[in-house]
């Protein structure tokens, strides 16, 4: 049973929109995925997102830097330092630029996408920014903002902000459907999605997610036009991006923190904390089955698709126990243990 904000007949209509019912999982599928490589990188702190680029390098958060892998060796090619509270990387291959999120210090760092060397940090009216998203054909700079609930934009070339959007609760991730709208998962209980006009700089529409609490990790199908969020409760919620009439729920595991689209194969992922990366078959636009539940690693919640080759990195390390709990941080989390940090490379073999 869910609640959600709609009006009662707006609420009728969503709930029968749900014409694709979770589906069970075949068990006898199998996607043949695995995890092939584990590339233990060492050092202190946490993580969060990571990005794989067209180049073989992938961009790994690490608290204070972000580090750079080579996909293909495992090797490290280069670090980002100073990066404090570093959450996301977006690329922006056109202007030979990356830009990094620093919750900590409430800025974003930008540096050359070749040399991997910092060009500037520009500052941000907004606090803890957490996902952030380059949108090539208006060339601007999206930074989600979870402690100040906002989205800070700021002009890819000067780096000048130029706009502040105010969203009804703690913005989680976002993607661009590069045809002027940015839809951004809000990690409220019950789980919201706003659309973004990202021509007028403006909240063009607020979609509820009925049956998805604290959606995190977001995903997207361009060419049918379909939104894959991964919620609280194993639940992953696909909405249509045109109505935002919600089309199926697939049951995924449990803790997931992101998702990725394969357009190439047709499959939908989702990396859960439990330790598990849930693969899941799309049959249609409206249409999905669980393939198969490939385990991981306990801690390993975000995750980067490399289209080109099918497989997924991931990112967790090894736990001491939790901290004790505090009036500020009443659920900690378990710390992870120096040096322990570690890439998973999945699959096929």
């Amino acid at each position: 049973m869910f609640i959600h904000r709609a009006a009662g007949t707006l609420g009728a209509v969503l709930a029968l929109a749900v014409v694709s019912t979770v589906l069970s999982v075949d068990a006898q599928a199998d996607s043949g995925m695995q995890v092939l490589q584990r590339w233990q990188l060492g050092g202190a702190g946490g993580w969060d997102y990571l990005t794989v680029d067209s180049m073989h390098r992938l961009f790994l958060s690490r608290g204070t830097q972000v580090d750079v892998v080579d996909t293909q060796s495992g090797k490290v090619l280069g670090t980002i330092p100073n990066t404090q509270g570093v959450h996301g990387i977006a690329l922006a291959p056109d202007l030979h630029r990356g830009f990094t999120s620093n919750g900590r210090a409430d800025s974003v760092t930008v540096f050359d996408l070749d040399t991997l060397k910092t060009i500037q940090e520009v500052k941000v009216p907004a606090h803890n920014p957490d996902c952030i998203l380059y949108d090539p054909v208006g060339k601007h700079v999206f930074t989600f903002d979870g402690r100040s609930k906002d989205v800070t934009v700021l002009d890819a070339s000067t780096l000048a902000v130029v706009a502040t959007i105010l969203v009804p609760d703690k913005p989680e991730f976002a993607q661009d459907d590069h045809a002027g709208h940015i839809f951004v998962n809000i990690e409220s209980d019950p789980g919201q999605m706003v659309v973004i006009d990202s021509r007028r700089l403006a909240v063009q529409s607020t979609w509820p997610l009925p049956g998805c609490n604290s959606p995190t990790g977001l995903a997207i199908d361009r060419a049918h036009r379909r939104l894959f969020s991964v919620c609280d409760g194993n639940v992953m919620a696909v909405t249509n991006a045109d109505s935002g009439a919600q089309v199926a729920q697939v049951p995924i595991g449990r803790g997931p923190d992101a998702a990725a689209y394969d357009a190439k194969r047709g499959l939908v992922f989702s990396s859960n904390g439990e330790g598990t990366l849930t693969v899941v078959r799309q049959q249609s636009a409206d249409h999905y089955r669980v393939l198969d539940t490939v385990k991981t690693q306990a801690g390993a919640r975000t995750m980067a698709l490399d289209p080109a080759t099918g497989r997924v990195y991931l990112v967790t390390a090894q736990f001491g126990p939790a901290p004790a709990a505090t009036p500020e941080q009443p659920h900690p989390r378990p710390t992870p243990l120096p040096d322990s940090f570690t890439v998973l490379v999945v699959g096929t073999p």
